[in-house]
């Protein structure tokens, strides 16, 4: 049992608590067993080992919908020759080239990067779409290793795409199918699995068949639409439909879908993706850098469509995306008064809701019986701080290297900004080794 007080409580609780100005959390086994004030809590739990927030914000663990761990070794990497014009170009010149160059090693050492840097920013569950086309089968599993090994709450699928040949499309159905088998057979409330897909001007009718065949119906889909023109351009000129209503056609779309990106949907999609009550991610920060435009959030959430929040890995700071999330929806409506509610929402409610969806047991909340995700920000506010205003502090005063402390499912893995249960040291030198590696080959030299 653990009691971690002595610090501002926000609950994001809409039927209990809001706010405590000097509160904690007790958790045990894994789940929240009471929320209340440090003297309370102190009283009433003096054999709970007690971790100080030392005046820190206490809140729910980050959630984010949509990442990327294939793409945590390229930080910082110049390829040689390397200079997009276009949205296709950066797919092929960048990351398709270096999923086609990651082994089952860099993929590991590519979910060591990632889960820590998420761990150290307060962000305690992951939704990954993973793709290595070097070497398919077997990388899910790779991946859950670390996840379990690190203890981060991790929801994963594999990248289906025609782009490699049909072997590498088999492969990726397959490595899909397995790991659905694996998380059907083990079933657990740190793990889930999704059947991913790429854009769908990647993903010809048949792969659609067979991915539905695969899966049967027994878990939501996690795929690219209309991220860039190509997706409409293609499915307009090769399938006669527009690409959500293609989805539709094969079955795609439901409750436990997530569609990343949704940039270029026209209202029809819109109206598809709201009647099959499937799930939408804005990657706000990824589309801005490939300019492939600016998601119709307002547009979407004003239908009732459940969208939450992702990086697409540009970052792994939530409290940063959701800050860009805000202006970019602003700037494209060229309103300043707009986006508020719906970018706040989308990362502190909806995405909690989405996790429910998936499987996952109740986040996003501090109150008895939901999952023990919590951390401590280091920050100390100079204007008034409630929960009535915890938003504006947020967006305007928080970023995600503020967090100090990072419990996930009761275990405490980062304290006072030093990981607990990871040799950093030792696991960050195999991480560069690795993508020392990884750059050799993509440059064709070392490093």
């Amino acid at each position: 049992m653990i009691l971690l007080a002595n610090g501002k409580v926000i609950t994001r609780d809409p039927e209990g608590i809001g706010y405590l100005p000097d509160g904690g959390v007790v958790t045990d086994g894994g789940k929240i067993v009471e929320v209340g004030t440090t003297a309370d809590l102190k009283a009433k739990y003096p054999q709970a080992e007690f971790v100080d927030a030392r005046g820190g914000v206490i809140m729910p663990g980050l959630i984010n919908a949509h990442t990327h761990i294939y793409s945590a070794l390229a930080r910082g990497l110049s390829i040689d020759g390397y200079n997009p014009t276009s949205f296709y170009e950066v797919l092929d010149g960048q990351w398709w080239y270096i999923d086609r160059n990651l082994d089952l090693e860099a993929t590991k050492a590519s979910a060591q990067a990632l889960v820590i840097d998420s761990i150290k920013q307060g962000v305690t569950t992951i939704f990954d779409h993973h793709a290595s086309f070097c070497e398919v089968p077997g990388s899910l599993m790779r991946i859950a290793e670390v996840t379990r090994e690190f203890g981060m709450r991790a929801c994963l699928c594999y990248e289906v795409s025609d782009r490699d040949g049909e072997e590498k499309s088999l492969q990726s159905v397959q490595e899909n199918k397995d790991f659905i088998d694996y998380c059907e057979q083990n079933p657990s409330d740190m793990l889930k699995a999704m059947f991913g897909g790429h854009a769908l001007f990647t993903i010809s009718d048949k792969t659609f068949d067979r991915m539905a065949a695969a899966n049967s119906g027994r878990v939501g889909y996690h795929i690219h639409v209309s991220e860039g023109m190509n997706d409409v351009y293609d499915s307009l000129q090769n399938y006669g439909r527009r690409p959500v209503q293609r989805l539709q056609d094969h079955g795609i779309l439901g409750p436990k879908t997530i569609l990343g990106h949704c940039i270029h949907v026209n209202t029809a999609e819109m109206d598809i993706i709201k009647a099959t009550d499937t799930m939408c991610v804005n990657n706000p920060e990824s589309n801005m850098g490939n300019a492939v435009g600016i998601s119709p959030v307002l547009q979407l959430y004003k239908k009732g469509i459940l969208i939450g929040l992702g990086t697409d890995a540009y970052t792994n700071d939530m409290l940063e995306s959701i800050k860009v999330a805000l202006c970019s929806q602003r700037h494209n409506a060229c309103m300043p008064n707009v986006g508020w509610c719906e970018v706040t929402d989308m990362l502190f409610r909806n995405n909690a809701k989405m996790a429910e969806r998936t499987g996952f047991p109740t986040l996003g909340v501090l109150k008895p019986g939901a999952a023990a995700d919590v951390i401590v920000m280091d920050y100390k506010p100079f204007t008034p701080f409630s929960d009535a205003n915890i938003d504006g502090h947020m967006l305007f005063g928080m970023t995600g290297r503020q967090c100090q402390t990072t419990m996930i499912n009761g275990r405490i893995l980062m304290k006072d900004r030093v990981l607990t249960e990871i040799d950093e040291e030792a696991v960050n030198a195999h991480i560069l080794e690795s993508s020392k590696r990884l750059w050799g080959r993509l440059n064709h030299k070392e490093y």
